[in-house]
């Protein structure tokens, strides 16, 4: 398995694995944010993937969208791989609502992260792994979770 940046490391907790990606959860509670890592050693860029690897990704992280979506009632999903800070690969996957605080602008450097309290960070950890297990479950997808330490 690839490390992860310390930086992921820091700012994230691991919720678990699909077949190709690590599900990180950001620990900023401005919003719902999610964060998929292909466990992949040194790939900076999604055109450094195979071809099958890259399919997996969109896959995965399509699957991450719709299920973020619906369990969030988002505005609008916010997907970006920018790694100007961390250069390994990792995709956002950011939850929206027209009032958010940076609505309708980028996230990034707008407003400092805002911590979890430990019973909220398990309350959406919990949320999300068990509507990843519902829809995995009717879908042709696979994803086994991590114990979850906050």
């Amino acid at each position: 398995m690839a490390d992860l940046h310390p930086q992921l490391v820091e700012d994230c907790l691991v919720l678990g694995s699909f077949p190709l990606c690590r599900l990180l959860l950001m620990k900023d509670a401005n919003y719902p944010w999610f964060i998929l890592v292909p466990d992949r050693e040194d790939i900076r860029e999604i055109f450094q993937l195979s071809d099958e690897d890259q399919i997996q990704l969109i896959k995965e992280s399509s699957f991450l969208s719709a299920v973020i979506e619906n369990e969030f009632r988002a505005d609008k999903i916010n997907v970006a791989a920018l790694g100007n800070v961390v250069p390994q690969l990792h995709i956002h996957h950011v939850v929206r609502y027209e009032d958010d605080i940076a609505w309708p602008s980028p996230i990034w450097g707008k407003h400092p992260a805002r911590e979890y309290s430990e019973e909220l960070l398990d309350t959406i950890a919990n949320k999300i792994l068990n509507a990843i297990k519902l829809e995995s479950s009717k879908q042709s997808i696979r994803f086994i979770d991590s114990p979850v330490d906050s």
